[in-house]
């Protein structure tokens, strides 16, 4: 057996609110659309992955999303620009990552984040 895709799914009774924040700030597709969920995603190849901390690193809380791009200065404008509130950073951290903490429209803190420049 193998794992082919780990999806995080969020509750809300507003599916609709994703579109502004995963669609039109950081530009994924609306993959499945059935009126109860909307699943964003991408063409792209990406790892599996699962994490589970004691903290988010750097004293800060767990996020409960990490989302890897390809420019983190560019996401934190959007996002900021977008008026989505940014909870920590940009900062550059001693493990190697630059990274933000953004909240969703449901209140996910989301860590935006990429490796090395």
């Amino acid at each position: 057996m193998k794992v082919t895709r780990i999806v995080a799914n969020i509750a809300t009774p507003d599916v609709a609110a994703a579109k502004r924040f995963y669609q039109d700030v950081l530009g994924l597709e609306l993959l499945m659309d059935h009126g109860w969920i909307g699943t964003y995603g991408s063409d792209e190849a990406m790892n599996v992955q699962i994490s589970f901390a004691s903290q988010g690193g750097s004293d800060t809380p767990v996020p409960d999303l990490s989302i890897e791009v390809d420019d983190v200065d560019e996401a934190f404008e959007r996002m900021r620009s977008a008026g989505f509130r940014i909870e920590y950073g940009p900062a550059d951290e001693p493990w190697g990552v630059r990274r933000f903490y953004v909240r969703d429209p449901y209140g996910k803190l989301v860590n935006i984040l990429a490796h090395g420049r």
